[in-house]
């Protein structure tokens, strides 16, 4: 009777923004722009939290016949030793990636360190004379576009670095178009699949032994112990001392923070 047995499939988007695809238009051009003066580009966002400790961890891996690994029946976070929360960072031109393992929240204080590291460990290697810096990120979360705290942090490497930063928003709902997500994210998920993240040292391990698409070179991953405080308020007064400019088009999505010194 030709029926068989089916998944569902996500294809109902909802209601569109109006400059949905003018904005992804607008970021495909910058981007170009930047490989093109041989500038940075990259693309930042989350990682699901993790609960740290003998938990069940999605997919299989190779074990001896009859002798899967003995986790925990329930994943109650009392029993766990904490949470991790990855920030990954993603350049798209080098298809390399850093991971920032956070071990408290996830705000935009920890993003903006992350992308720190980021410039500190490989920016500086590959991009010495780098002066301006692309980067994409989603609309929402502790860096969306409507986050004061992460404007505020920007400005920080912005005057450490003495770079000009483009930061360029996807539009609401959208998402899953995010180039970290489908490049980078998925084969770390892949590669730690069936190992229970016991510990910081499994969970680190098991994402630096990840490669992004086509096999290139490992992603390089490091503990951040800082911790995040969630709930700080950005004055009126700490917003107007930034250098920072909205662009012409859809200046809430598209912006430039730039060096005061």
């Amino acid at each position: 009777m030709k029926f068989s047995r089916q998944v569902n499939r996500k294809s109902i988007e909802g209601k569109r923004h109006p400059d949905r695809d003018r904005q992804f238009h607008y970021i495909e051009s910058q981007l170009r722009k930047a490989e093109r003066l041989g500038q940075p580009a990259i693309s930042v966002d989350y990682k699901k939290k993790e609960l740290v400790g003998s938990f069940r961890n999605g997919g299989s891996d190779y074990r001896p016949e009859g002798g899967p690994i003995r986790v925990n029946t329930h994943d109650f976070p009392t029993k766990a030793g904490g949470k991790v929360t990855p920030y990954v960072v993603f350049c798209m031109v080098l298809n390399m990636a850093w991971v920032s393992v956070g071990i408290s929240c996830d705000t935009s204080k920890f993003a903006v360190n992350a992308i720190r590291r980021w410039m500190r460990e490989i920016c500086r290697v590959y991009y010495p004379e780098c002066t301006d810096l692309w980067i994409t990120a989603d609309s929402g979360g502790s860096n969306g576009a409507r986050v004061r705290l992460w404007k505020l942090e920007l400005q920080k490497p912005a005057d450490e670095f003495g770079i000009r930063i483009h930061v360029y928003h996807y539009p609401p709902g959208t998402s899953k178009y995010n180039k970290v997500e489908h490049k980078c994210n998925c084969r770390i998920s892949a590669n730690w699949r069936g190992t229970p993240p016991t510990d910081h040292e499994t969970i680190l391990r098991r994402i630096a032994a990840a490669t992004t698409e086509a096999g290139r070179p490992k992603i390089k991953c490091a503990l951040d112990r800082r911790n995040s405080k969630r709930g700080i308020k950005v004055t009126d007064k700490e917003l107007e001392s930034l250098n920072i400019k909205g662009h012409s088009f859809h200046l809430d999505w598209n912006y430039t923070v730039s060096p005061r010194f």
